[in-house]
């Protein structure tokens, strides 16, 4: 059951005009991501565990069906996006936000992969 509403995630999201079915979609999502990572984690509260949710979520709408413009230009158009922004968490102020609150470190590591280290204890 996610921890969110619409409502709460368009709070955060300045004048977003998503419907808010598109939004509860992309809650549905963020809910079973936060669940799947940090859901068993008892060193979050109910209530982190909801921001980081509400958070995801614009993170995830702001990264797919809803960008804010900056600047914007209607000869030549372009536009221009605030902050400085890298891939995963890092690819928005939400997701960014995302980062502080998760206390535990664990969404910093969603979408990477793990890594094995063998030794080979002989050659013979």
């Amino acid at each position: 059951m996610a921890r969110t509403t619409a409502a709460e995630v368009k709070q955060i999201m300045d004048n977003c005009t998503v419907s808010d079915t598109i939004v509860d979609e992309f809650i549905t999502a963020a809910n079973l991501t936060v669940t799947e990572i940090l859901g068993s984690d008892t060193s979050l509260s109910t209530a982190q565990k909801t921001e980081i949710e509400r958070w995801l979520t614009a993170h995830m709408l702001a990264v797919t069906v809803w960008r804010t413009a900056v600047k914007e230009r209607v000869g030549e158009a372009w536009a221009d996006y605030p902050g400085q922004f890298g891939q995963g968490l890092s690819g928005s102020s939400y997701g960014q936000m995302v980062l502080v609150l998760d206390t535990t470190g664990k969404m910093a590591n969603i979408g990477k992969r793990g890594a094995s280290i063998y030794a080979i204890t002989s050659f013979d």
